[in-house]
Formats: structure tokens, C-alpha cells, sequence
């Protein structure tokens, strides 16, 4: 398999294994359901997280590992334009500094492109791992990083994962001032997980692809259109002739094509007013292909036109009349239409999946998500990271006041309804020796701990339960017995503690005084702090 090279590559293929572990902090979550705050929809099922998107990557690790459904991001395109606050260039100065830690002097000597590749690589090695096996992931990129992208992500996802490059046209006029020819498009890289589980779904059917369908001989079976009985391909038996109810015998299909059927499933076909020979009884046959019996959709096409998807200019649009400040001038450069996002979730989604967008920009895939829900009554989830300064003011701001509802008079657009909660990258959960970081706290180490066990979420602690008993789950009980003010053991005092019954028992502790014969009579699996909690 070919693959991409650059300076620094050796240094961060498998930088995302020694990226920090960071907790999430839950810094507030808003609704607009005040009336039960305890309810499932206040839970935070929906996050907007600011902070390195690689760190809060890692951080979404633990529950969401395998669980999302569909991706989408927005990377820097890396034009080189350094005249907006999300840096093209990737001369950022959170970028260099991450860059001369991990990559060090050889750094220095990198071009953009070598920076960029640097920057992505190990974001697309957590985004691989948090994809669901049945799920896809869509990137946005533009001509000069595409090519690029395309050999790294075939590196990290697998060539036969590879599902299809969109075309999006992002403008709707040409640009006069372009020095060579108008750039009119974006790409859109399209990759799966496993491509032997993905099952994209159909588009549903826009009205001028219903107004094709008629009635001319009044069906029963409703509206229709005529398809060609006739296709390319060699196929044995489609080649016989053909007499029309005028009289006219058809002596066979164009020359280099064949019957789509049999001549006996003709006949059944014919028998069954399945067979159009036009108004008069003279034309050629044509097959009747029903309305009722397509309602599944259509299979989506590679070639995005701005107007079934959006443009840039609307993108701008829709965030100003969302935001009621700002001018197309001063807002994001290069904002992706609400519809196009919309596109995406309904081809690569269901109702009640898990979004990501970890380059989340001004929001848009939330409001895409938000309003899908709405649409069809989902139960989509989305999580948007944005590291930039703005996550709070712009990127959250916009979900507030499209839950909410926005506009005035007749520009007033209604609210979708819905709650998120806004999180801060927080402490590591492990020192610069891979010891413990007390100052995390004992509830988010259990809730690590029961994570790293059971990739499901952590039960609430009953009261009454056993001393430093996690849960149970499938018949295992998983205790954390760790007290950061002395040495903790598991011995034959702590045994006689055990009150819970189980067919195993899963026990972390710093160290274990009991014979080999004993943890096998008691089915008890020792793990020691912190030797043997697993890292993501």
C-alpha cells in the first residue's frame, strides 16, 4: 500500500498513546426544561467541550470508545491565509508549541504541510478508535491538503475502508479575482470503520424528483414513471424479439445491450400491466417503476450542488441571523451550511446516534442535529470540541439560541427545545510519574476506573454497599480499594469486609498478601494500583 512521508512522521505515529489523560470538568449545563432538573434531559448527554481537541479526544475515550455513529470535522484547509483567528497556516501558537514538545528540533525544519500532517495524524488515530464499527467519518478539506489526507487516511482507517470523495459546490457564482481558474468546490472524504457493517442510508425524495411519476392509464397501483428494459451487459436470455400490442415487432434490444429480464418474466410482467408501450401501444417497452414501491429514497450521489446543500454565503447568513451580530465579514471565513451537515447525518445516521464534531468552529453540526431531531422526533447526541477562545461566545452561544428559538416577526424561527452541558479540559488523572493525580478526586478515578472495566457509564454509588465496591456487572464485582494517605492491601481483613456476592471479583489495590490458592478458591482477579490501570 503506498504511503505518505514527512519529516516528523516517526515522532507522532503513536504520539495519541502518551497524550494526557484528562478529565472533563463540567463547568455548567443549560436547558430549556427547567421545570425537572434532575431529568434524563438534563444529564449532559449532549457536551460542547472547550480545549485541545486531541487531549479532549482522549478524554471522550473511556465512554465513548466504538459508540460514535458518525463523524464530521472541519480541519484548517492550510492554505497558508494567516489573516483570521483559526490559523490556516498552522503556525498557531498552541500548534508550535505542541509541535517543538512532541516532534522537538527536527521541527524546526518542517514545512506547512509537514506541520499539518503532524497536527492530524494522531487526532484521526483517536477519531478511528472512538468510531462505531457500523459508523463513517466526513472530512472537509480542499486541494491543498486532499491529497494528503487521502494517503494518511488510508493509512489509519484502511484502503478498504475508503467509501467515496463528495464534491460539495461551496459557491454559487464564479470568483472573477481567482489568478488561475475559480475554485467552486470542496472535498468531502468519506471513510468507514468496516466496511462489511457500514449501511448508509437513502435520501429521501425532494419534489421535483415526485413530479417525474405519473398516471397516464390510471394504475391502481398510483403514480409511475417508465424505466429502460434495456441495459449494457451480456446477459443470456435478453435477446429475444419483442411484438407490441400495435402490431410492431422489436427483433431485438439496442445493438451492445440486452433485456433486462427474461423473456418468460416479460411475459409475467405484461400480464401484470408491469410494461409501458406508450399511448398508442407502438413505443418500444418501458418498465413501470412505481412511486409506492420506491418510497425507500434514492442512494445518494458524490456531486453536492449548492443548491440541494447550501453554499458558503448562506453558511454565513444562517450564523448572523442565529447570532444577531456580526457581519458576513467579521464572522467565521468559511462556515459549513446548515444543509450540508444535515445531508451528511441523514445518509450516515440514525435516530438515536452519537454525532462528533471535533473541530466544532461555529456550531453547526449541533444545529444540523438540533434540527433533524425535530424534524423526524430523533434522539440524536452530539459532543463539539473547539479549543479556540470563542467555544463559549460563539460556538455554545449558537446552540443556546437555536434550542431556545430565534429572529423576530416573521423572521422568528422556532426553538427545537433540548439541553447540553459545557465542559473544560480538567487536571490528568496521572502524574509525570503515571502515579495517581489526587488532586483529580476519588469520584472521577472510580468513575476512570469502572470505565476502563466496563466501557458502560458509572452507576451511582448505593448507599450501605460494600467499602470501595465500584458495581457488578455480568456476574463480576469490581472494587477500587485505594486511599491516597497510606498503602492499601488485599488481604484477609479486607476479605471479611466483603458483604456482595459474585461470581467474581475484580480487585484493585497496591498490593495483595493473598496466595495464589486463595484468589482461585474465590474467583478474585488482583490488579495493582497503578501498575495495572489500563491507559487510552
Amino acid at each position: 500500500m503506498p504511503t505518505l512521508h514527512w519529516i516528523g512522521k516517526e515522532k507522532v505515529v503513536n504520539h495519541h498513546r502518551d497524550v494526557p489523560f484528562r478529565v472533563l470538568e463540567q463547568t455548567y449545563t443549560f436547558s430549556t426544561d427547567q421545570s425537572t432538573p434532575d431529568s434524563p434531559a438534563h444529564n449532559g448527554e449532549n457536551k460542547i467541550i472547550h480545549g485541545d481537541n486531541l487531549e479532549a479526544l482522549k478524554a471522550l475515550l473511556p465512554e465513548y470508545e466504538g459508540r460514535v455513529k458518525c463523524i464530521y470535522i472541519d480541519p484548517p484547509y492550510n492554505t497558508g491565509n494567516e489573516a483570521w483567528v483559526y490559523n490556516d497556516n498552522v503556525n498557531d501558537p498552541k500548534i508550535q508549541r505542541w509541535l517543538q514538545q512532541v516532534v522537538g528540533k527536527e521541527g524546526e525544519d518542517l514545512t506547512r504541510h509537514d506541520k499539518w500532517l503532524c497536527m492530524m495524524y494522531p487526532r484521526l488515530k483517536l477519531l478511528h478508535k472512538l468510531l462505531a464499527d457500523d459508523g463513517a467519518i466526513f472530512i472537509s478539506i480542499d486541494d491543498n491538503e486532499q491529497a494528503n489526507l487521502k494517503l494518511v487516511m488510508d493509512e489509519i482507517f484502511g484502503m478498504a475502508n475508503f467509501v467515496s470523495t463528495i464534491i460539495w459546490q461551496k459557491v454559487y457564482a464564479p470568483k472573477n479575482s481567482a489568478k488561475f481558474m475559480s475554485e467552486d468546490h470542496d472535498f468531502i472524504l468519506t471513510y468507514s470503520k468496516n466496511i462489511n457493517q457500514l449501511a448508509l442510508n437513502k435520501l429521501p425524495r425532494n419534489d421535483e424528483q415526485v413530479k417525474r411519476y405519473k398516471n397516464p392509464d390510471n394504475d391502481y397501483r398510483g403514480l409511475w414513471k417508465p424505466g429502460d428494459l434495456s441495459a449494457r451487459n451480456y446477459y443470456g436470455e435478453g435477446t429475444y424479439s419483442i411484438t407490441t400490442p400495435s402490431g410492431r415487432v422489436v427483433e431485438a434490444p439496442p445493438k451492445g445491450t440486452y433485456w433486462r429480464v427474461s423473456q418468460k418474466k416479460f411475459k409475467q410482467m405484461d400480464a401484470d400491466n408491469r410494461i409501458w408501450w406508450g399511448e398508442d401501444g407502438n413505443n418500444v417497452p418501458a418498465i413501470k417503476r412505481f412511486l409506492s414501491e420506491v418510497q425507500d429514497g434514492v442512494v445518494p450521489q458524490t456531486l453536492w450542488k449548492y443548491d440541494e446543500v447550501g453554499h458558503t454565503q448562506l453558511a454565513k447568513k444562517e450564523l448572523i441571523k442565529v447570532l444577531t451580530f456580526g457581519s458576513s465579514d467579521d464572522v467565521f471565513v468559511t462556515p459549513k451550511p446548515v444543509k450540508l451537515i444535515d445531508r451528511i447525518l441523514k445518509i450516515a445516521s440514525d435516530k438515536d446516534s452519537i454525532i462528533l464534531d471535533s473541530f466544532a468552529g461555529s456550531g453547526t453540526t449541533a444545529h444540523a442535529v438540533l434540527n433533524l431531531n425535530k424534524e423526524d422526533g430523533g434522539n440524536r447526541k452530539f459532543i463539539l470540541v473547539e479549543m479556540e477562545d470563542y467555544a463559549e461566545g460563539i460556538t455554545a452561544e449558537r446552540v443556546k439560541r437555536v434550542m431556545q428559538g430565534y429572529g423576530e416577526g416573521s423572521k422568528a424561527v422556532s426553538g427545537t427545545g433540548g439541553s447540553f452541558s459545557y465542559y473544560e479540559l480538567g487536571e490528568p488523572l496521572f502524574d509525570e510519574h503515571q502515579n495517581l493525580n489526587e488532586a483529580v478526586g476519588a469520584p472521577r478515578i472510580q468513575e476512570y476506573i469502572w470505565y476502563t472495566e466496563t466501557r458502560t457509564p458509572y452507576p451511582a454509588p448505593i448507599p450501605g454497599q460494600d467499602l470501595y465496591l465500584l458495581g457488578s456487572l455480568h456476574g463480576t464485582a469490581y472494587y477500587f480499594v485505594y486511599e491516597p494517605s497510606h498503602i492499601t492491601n488485599l488481604d484477609y481483613d479486607f476479605l471479611a469486609t466483603i458483604t456482595h456476592r459474585a461470581e467474581q471479583y475484580v480487585i484493585y489495590a497496591d498490593n495483595c498478601l493473598l496466595p495464589k490458592e486463595m484468589l482461585q478458591k474465590h474467583n478474585i482477579v488482583f490488579k495493582k494500583i497503578p501498575r495495572d490501570i489500563s491507559r487510552f
